[in-house]
């Protein structure tokens, strides 16, 4: 089998839509409505689940046979522990004001849904490669979720993005006011009730044509 066939394409690949954790099996709300009132923090926060779901599954497939199944859980969350301690601490020496702004969410990538499932749903069952690939594919279906979002209520919320100012002055002369509401985590919720709305809406369509 090779490094990138069919199969594992759809590894990789489907998390991204079809199979989208947030989207399709609604995974992750929590640290999404938590992290997307600005760009910056939600492209930090999807990135560093990427990376965290990827080499734990890697981790955990190499090791699989020789986990006694009554500790399994434990010993997956070590894995999960030491390599959210690895990005936790990489983030405060590298970007500092992200980490103060991620707070302790990046500490409750621990307890995330989509990093336990992936772990007991495929890399207990898959080689390497896959696992790798399918940790990639759901991190970064992930992310693109939290950007979305991010965007949206950064942008709506404060007229910027990623710091710099979006909106003109001339739409502040004229009376445009920043919706202060697109900074409150309910707003967070209610986008991504939108975005599974349309995703959902547009791809069941395609499929039962």
């Amino acid at each position: 089998m090779g490094l990138f066939s069919k199969q594992n394409n759809a590894v990789l690949l489907e998390p991204l839509n079809i199979n989208n954790p947030i989207m399709v099996q609604v995974l992750g709300i929590c640290s999404a409505l938590a992290v997307t009132s600005q760009l910056k923090p939600a492209i930090v926060m999807g990135l560093a689940v990427t990376v965290i779901t990827a080499f734990s599954n890697v981790i955990i497939s190499l090791i699989r046979n020789t986990i006694p199944m009554r500790i399994r859980i434990i010993v997956q969350l070590v894995v999960v522990a030491a390599l959210v301690t690895i990005v936790s601490q990489v983030l405060k020496a590298f970007a500092y004001d992200v980490s103060v702004q991620l707070s302790v969410y990046v500490g409750l990538i621990i307890t995330n849904c989509i990093l336990m499932g992936r772990l007991e749903a495929f890399a207990m069952m898959n080689k390497p490669w896959p696992s790798f690939l399918d940790g990639i594919g759901n991190g970064l279906g992930y992310a693109i979720i939290l950007v979305i979002v991010g965007a949206v209520r950064e942008v709506l919320g404060r007229g910027t993005l990623l710091g710099f100012t979006i909106i003109p002055q001339s739409f502040y002369d004229a009376g445009y006011i920043n919706n202060g509401m697109m900074t409150m985590p309910a707003m967070a919720l209610i986008l991504i009730g939108c975005v599974i709305w349309v995703h959902r809406a547009f791809f069941y369509k395609e499929n039962q044509e």
